[in-house]
C-alpha cells in the first residue's frame, strides 16, 4: 500500500541520521520537513564517541567535520553554589578509559547541513514541507504535508520535536514538566586557552557550562532563573561578556566577540510509549532533558540507530515485535538518565541543605574513588545494556601467534 518503506518527520540531527541509516540499508525513505532556513542557531552539541562512530558509518567522519570541530579532552565539574558543604572539583579524563577524547563539540549550523547533504546523496526523498496531518492504520502510516502532498509508508519515525504531530497520531500521551529556569546560549572568544576542557560550574540557579570550540573560543549554556536570564539577554555584548568572565572566575581570560544568543525555557518530557501503532518516537518526540552532561542529542542518536538496527532485513519494518522491542530497549536507556539529570538539576535549585549535602558527598566520592568514576564515565558514554551496532567500538584484533 505504500509509496515508501519509511517516513521520517523532522529534519533535526536525529531525524536526518535516522533517514541516512535507513537509506543505507536500502529502504525507500521520505523525509517530511521544511527546508532548513535560518542557520543562526547558536547552539553546539557535544557528540560522544558512540555518536562519532555513527557519523563514521555514514561516511561523514573524519573528513571536513573533524577539521571544523573541537575534541573534548576532559570534562570538569565545579561546585560553585556557595553552599556550606562545598564539593571537590571533579575532572573526568578519557585516558582512564583508554581514549584520547570523550567526543567532539559540533556547531548545529555545521552538523545539520552535513547530515542533510548526506541524506540527499543516499536518495532520501525530501518533501520540503512539514507534516500537516497524519494517520496510522493496521498496515501503514499516511502523512499529508503542508503543501498538500500525501505520502504513505509501512512505518513512520517521529522526529518532529516535543510537540510531535506524529506522536499525537499514534495516540501516545506524555508526562511533561517545567523547571524554574531558562538557558541562555551563546559563544565567545577568550584570551586564555581552554585546553579542550569542558567545564560545568554548578551554580545556585543551575549549571553554567563552557564547551571548547576550535581556537580560543567556547560555547556557553547558562541556566538561570527566568527573570535573571531575561536581564542577561537585554545586556550589551560588552556587559554580557563581563558577566561571563565573572561566571568563569576569569579562568578563560578576557571575554570578547560574543556570537548570536538565544534563550530556551527549560522543560522535561517523557512519552508513555516510545512506539505504538506503526509510529516510532525518536529524539525530543520521546524525551526532553535539560542540557546537563551532554546526554540529550546522544540519546536521540541512539534512538535513530536502534530503530535502524531493529528494522534491518525485516520485510515489515513496522511490525509489532519491532515496536515492542524498541520501546523496551530505549526505555531502559532513557529513563534512568532522565531521572539522574532531573535529580541533579533539582538539587541545585532546591536550596535544601540535605540535598546539597548529598550532592556534595556524591561528588566527593566520585573524585576520590577511581573505579566508581570510571564506571560513571563509561555509563555516560553508552547504556549498560549495549549500543546499537553502528555505534559500537570495533572488536580488538586477535593477537598474532608466532610459530
Amino acid at each position: 500500500m505504500s509509496d515508501f518503506d519509511v517516513i521520517v518527520t523532522g529534519a533535526g540531527p536525529a531525524g536526518l541520521a535516522a533517514a541516512c541509516l535507513l537509506a543505507l540499508d536500502g529502504r525507500r525513505v521520505a523525509l517530511v520537513a521544511r527546508t532548513p532556513g535560518d542557520q543562526s542557531d547558536p547552539r553546539t552539541v557535544a557528540l560522544m564517541q558512540p555518536s562519532i562512530r555513527l557519523l563514521m558509518h555514514l561516511g561523514l567522519w573524519p573528513g571536513q567535520l573533524k577539521a571544523e570541530t573541537q575534541p573534548l579532552r576532559k570534562l570538569r565539574l565545579v561546585d560553585d553554589t556557595g553552599s556550606l558543604f562545598k564539593a571537590p572539583t571533579i575532572t573526568f579524563d578519557p585516558a582512564e578509559l583508554g581514549e584520547d577524547a570523550f567526543g567532539w563539540n559540533f556547531p548545529l549550523g555545521l552538523l545539520i547541513p552535513a547530515l542533510s547533504q548526506r541524506a540527499a546523496e543516499l536518495g532520501v526523498q525530501m518533501t520540503g514541507a512539514d507534516a500537516a496531518t497524519a494517520q496510522s492504520s493496521s498496515d501503514g502510516v499516511s502523512v499529508t504535508t503542508a503543501a498538500g502532498q500525501r505520502i504513505e509508508a509501512q512505518v513512520a519515525l517521529a522526529a518532529d520535536g516535543r510537540n510531535s504531530l506524529l506522536r499525537d497520531a499514534a495516540g501516545i500521551r506524555t508526562n511533561r514538566w517545567s523547571y524554574d529556569q531558562s538557558a541562555l546560549v551563546t559563544s565567545f572568544d577568550h584570551t586564555g586557552t581552554h585546553d579542550g576542557i569542558s567545564t560545568e560550574y554548578h551554580k545556585g540557579a543551575g549549571p553554567f557550562t563552557t564547551v571548547p570550540m576550535p581556537g580560543d573560543r567556547s560555547s556557553l549554556v547558562w541556566m538561570e532563573r527566568p527573570a535573571r536570564a531575561a536581564e542577561l539577554m537585554a545586556l550589551s555584548d560588552q556587559e554580557l561578556g563581563a558577566e561571563i568572565q565573572i561566571g568563569t572566575h576569569g579562568e578563560l581570560g578576557r571575554i570578547s566577540n560574543l556570537g548570536p544568543r538565544r534563550l530556551f525555557p527549560m522543560q522535561g518530557l517523557v512519552a508513555r510509549d516510545f512506539a505504538k501503532n506503526r509510529i516510532i518516537l525518536i529524539g525530543e518526540a520521546a524525551h526532553v532533558v535539560p542540557p546537563i552532561g551532554a546526554q540529550g542529542l546522544n540519546m536521540s542518536l541512539r534512538d535513530a540507530a536502534q530503530a535502524a538496527d531493529l528494522m534491518e532485513g525485516e520485510a515489515d519494518p513496522g511490525n509489532a515485535d519491532i515496536l515492542n522491542r524498541y520501546d523496551a530497549l530505549r526505555r531502559r536507556d532513557v529513563q534512568p538518565r532522565q531521572q539522574v539529570i532531573d535529580m541533579m538539576n533539582r538539587s541545585l535549585l532546591s536550596g535544601f541543605l540535605a540535598l546539597e549535602t548529598g550532592r556534595a558527598a556524591g561528588m566527593a566520592l566520585l573524585a576520590q574513588f577511581g573505579p566508581l568514576r570510571r564506571a560513571v564515565m563509561t555509563y555516560g558514554l553508552a547504556p549498560s545494556g549495549g549500543l546499537p551496532r553502528v555505534m559500537r567500538a570495533p572488536a580488538p584484533e586477535p593477537p598474532v601467534l608466532l610459530a
